[in-house]
């Protein structure tokens, strides 16, 4: 039987891992995999309030080709995911 652990953790100090309490005892194999996954973007973040202050909010608006946002917002997510990769 092959039991699957799942950690997340956030890298603390460049090049180590340290994992302790795992439900494994002497003598027993494990592979370990690793994934790397991307940082998030550090960039200017807004407030509620500037948000609400900035031009973003309603910049659609106007648009005469978008008549109802649930549908739009689907047929995209449906577009993107038969792109090619």
């Amino acid at each position: 039987m092959t039991d699957i652990i799942h950690i997340q953790a956030t890298i603390e100090r460049d090049g180590e891992v340290h994992l302790s309490n795992l439900p494994v005892k002497r003598g027993q194999q494990v592979e370990l995999s690793i994934q790397i996954m991307s940082v998030p973007v550090d960039g200017p973040r807004l407030t509620a309030q500037q948000l609400l202050a900035s031009d973003l909010l309603g910049m659609w608006q106007d648009r005469t080709d978008i008549g109802d946002s649930i549908t739009y917002a689907r047929e995209l997510r449906e577009q993107a995911q038969r792109r090619e990769r």
